[in-house]
């Protein structure tokens, strides 16, 4: 089974309705216990950081995911919940989660009113390492995109995917068994259907 967090920001029932399709249990809940005994853990989100990371230190989420990435288990965040799994961002004064070392900056183009913000709608990735979430992924690589804000990773060791807005970011963050995607899989239809696909793989083999 997967734990699909609840913390009340995230499209759940999507994420749900794709590992449905993939043939994989998943539960949408915030209890201790089914999250310790879950095969992995799915962090969505969507909105600001601030409030994201209230919530999951208030509903002591924060100290069972930092539990559950000691233990190894794969941890999947997906927009806002991978950004909550750096240390920081220009968005909120509260400290991330800290799994990952990136922090979170704000799109500027102040020269180019071409590019607006959010960035948002379908856009191409470039995957610049091997990792078991992105193997056999063939072939030019689409996602959906909804953000304003983008992850600047200390360590290129920790960048998995890379998208181009104006220039290049890190839509991929990975840290192990830990990892971030600034897209939604779940509106990513069948190469987000493929990325979790291999998300459920690592699950089984933990």
């Amino acid at each position: 089974m997967i734990a699909i967090l609840d913390y009340g920001l995230g499209n759940l029932g999507s994420i749900a309705n794709m590992l449905k399709v993939i043939g994989k249990k998943s539960k949408i809940t915030n209890n201790k216990d089914e999250i310790i005994k879950a095969d992995g853990i799915i962090l969505p989100g969507v909105g600001a950081f601030d409030a994201g990371m209230s919530k999951l230190n208030d509903t002591g989420l924060s100290d069972i995911i930092k539990e559950c990435a000691n233990l190894g288990k794969p941890i999947l965040g997906i927009c806002l919940g991978m950004q909550l799994l750096g240390k920081k961002s220009e968005e909120g004064t509260l400290s991330g989660l800290g799994l990952i070392p990136f922090e979170c900056k704000k799109f500027v183009f102040e020269d180019d009113i071409r590019l607006k913000i959010p960035h948002m709608g379908w856009d191409i990735v470039d995957i610049k390492q091997e990792h078991p979430i992105v193997e056999n992924l063939i072939g030019t690589q689409r996602y959906y995109f909804v953000h304003s804000y983008y992850a600047v990773c200390e360590n290129n060791d920790n960048v998995l995917m890379t998208c181009n807005y104006g220039f290049d970011f890190a839509s991929s963050v990975i840290n192990n068994n830990i990892i971030g995607v600034q897209f939604h899989p779940e509106k990513s239809h069948d190469f987000g259907l493929a990325l979790l696909t291999n998300f459920v793989e690592m699950c089984k083999k933990v």
